[in-house]
């Protein structure tokens, strides 16, 4: 194990890029309004999957747990373009930390870091938009995003730091439709990313329902993360040493929910929203809970 160990220079880390859930990217600002979100998120997982095998990450000390531990907060703000066109980009912070793995250090030693978070920044295209005169009554709202990632700032040296600081780009679409009875609707969502810097290319799909009922919306669905090349996780139980290479093939299986609640004064808006992985290899078994607040503003008359 040492001897692997040493042949690895350096490491990479789990997907973490700034995403607006439940395809809310569907929308569309109006012409002029730049929309600012921002969002607080932590997560902690006391599980994970070398390659498909299940390990514990839980460390004890003075009666408290300690597993992998993310605190974030970031600032997402989208414009409007046009009636169609838009364009959003997203600025954070990030940290993680844990105590349980040693890699040739005591366990119960703290590693962590901290830094900017990957950054998103994309443009889209309103290709439907649901309710309009001239499309069909089935139609759903459905935008294009054309989206590109520069690497944040943190170090990408320690086991399942918080993204994977490489450059990429990711075509994705979105769509959202109500159906049924009133306020009832589905949403999806799909992209491809190719990490340039890694190489370790992936997709990522959720699908769901909402509810809105007068100014609340509730969230659920199902999202999966797949990597479509990538080399596994390692890990030792008796030394409790890992190897986490630079192209990791991370897979997730989670569920997501939320609410959120449009004021009726300024157009503010808030909400929580949760995520949990409950499958997946060659990741963490996160419980994702963050909330936000949004406010829209008109900067042309």
């Amino acid at each position: 194990m040492v001897a692997l160990l040493a042949a690895v220079a350096r490491v990479e880390a789990s997907e973490n890029v700034p995403h607006e859930p439940f395809a809310q990217w569907a929308n569309v600002p109006d012409q002029g309004q730049l929309v600012v979100r921002l969002t607080y998120e932590e997560s902690e997982a006391y599980h994970f999957w070398a390659d498909n095998t299940r390990h514990s990450v839980d460390f004890k000390l003075g009666g408290e747990h300690y597993g992998i531990d993310i605190n974030q907060g970031y600032v997402s703000l989208q414009y409007g373009i046009s009636e169609r066109w838009a364009a959003d980009l997203a600025l954070g912070y990030t940290t993680v930390g844990w105590r349980f793995f040693a890699n040739g250090q005591t366990p119960g030693t703290v590693r962590s870091t901290t830094g900017l978070m990957d950054v998103p920044f994309g443009l889209r295209y309103q290709l439907l938009k649901e309710g309009d005169s001239n499309i069909p009554g089935w139609a759903p709202t459905l935008t294009a995003r054309f989206g590109a990632i520069v690497p944040g700032s943190f170090d990408d040296h320690i086991p399942f730091a918080p993204g994977t600081r490489s450059t990429a780009i990711e075509p994705e679409l979105l769509a959202r439709k109500h159906f049924g009875w009133e306020g009832l609707g589905a949403y999806a969502d799909g992209l491809f990313r190719w990490n340039h810097t890694t190489g370790n290319d992936c997709y990522i799909v959720s699908l769901g329902l909402f509810q809105q009922i007068n100014r609340w919306e509730l969230d659920a669905g199902y999202r999966h993360l797949g990597s479509i090349n990538g080399n596994n996780i390692q890990f030792d139980p008796a030394t409790q040493d890992i190897v986490y290479p630079r192209a990791v093939r991370e897979i997730q299986d989670s569920f997501e929910a939320g609410f959120d609640y449009r004021t009726p004064w300024h157009g503010l808006r808030m909400g929580f929203q949760s995520r949990t992985v409950f499958d997946g290899a060659n990741t963490d078994k996160k419980f994702w809970l963050g909330g936000f607040i949004e406010m829209p503003f008109s900067l042309v008359k």
